[in-house]
């Protein structure tokens, strides 16, 4: 129930953080609001990754090269597949290094302290020639390779990243156009928010759980303030 709570929190701050929309709830008690704070301190760390992005990749994103959104999941930059990869391949493009290499360097320089999932996705064109099962397994090695090429090419650490084929399953377009083909063929490097446990948590008693999910399924969002009581 807690960690249902989390999320719908984190969800609600993301979508509308940046929009300059803001709330905090008036009920729970300190260990609630210290989750909020958390969470809320997460978006603005987000948000100022958004913004340092768009500077960084302002000709990228003009070129339609790449494309960023602040979605559920966490800060996401979405690259063209047709610029990574060849048809029906995994290995990637020379041609695409500068990118990649441009991508790394602010996730150590500038986002240290965020993990990343690397995403594939394919459309839905099957796999005929290339050798593949299906375009699950297109859409797996080809986030496998971004994977170690930032690894092992780039220096980042492992420990941070990882990968996951979706293959045609999650389109953003229709695949009854080569346009919108073309936009499933992407390959979304994501800035993953994160979500960490309070200090002491994990010693309350089962009675105090429940007594904090009980007290945090019920959020109220009428208030536009935290009463100070509330977090004494």
């Amino acid at each position: 129930m807690r960690n249902k709570f989390l999320r719908f929190a984190l969800v609600l701050f993301v979508s509308l953080g940046l929009s300059g929309c803001s709330f905090v709830f008036q009920k729970g008690r300190r260990s609630d609001a210290q989750k909020i704070a958390e969470l809320n301190a997460q978006l603005d760390e987000l948000t100022r990754s958004k913004n340092l992005l768009e500077q960084k990749f302002s000709k990228e994103i003009n070129d339609k090269q790449i494309k960023l959104e602040m979605m559920e999941k966490g800060l996401v930059i979405t690259v063209v597949g047709d610029l990574l990869f060849d048809s029906g391949k995994a290995k990637i493009r020379p041609e695409a290094y500068p990118l990649l290499n441009k991508v790394s360097g602010i996730l150590k320089d500038n986002m240290a302290q965020f993990d990343v999932g690397i995403e594939g996705h394919t459309d839905n064109v099957p796999i005929k020639v290339s050798g593949w099962k299906s375009n699950w397994e297109l859409s797996t090695a080809r986030a496998l390779s971004v994977l170690h090429y930032l690894v092992n090419e780039q220096g980042i650490s492992p420990e941070r990243l990882s990968a996951i084929g979706y293959g045609e399953y999650r389109p953003v377009a229709s695949n009854e156009t080569a346009a919108g083909r073309k936009q499933n063929r992407r390959v979304e490097i994501v800035i993953l928010p994160n979500v960490t446990k309070i200090k002491g948590d994990a010693k309350k008693s089962p009675g105090q759980a429940r007594e904090l999910e009980e007290a945090a399924s019920e959020p109220d969002l009428s208030g536009l303030k935290e009463p100070e009581e509330n977090l004494k």
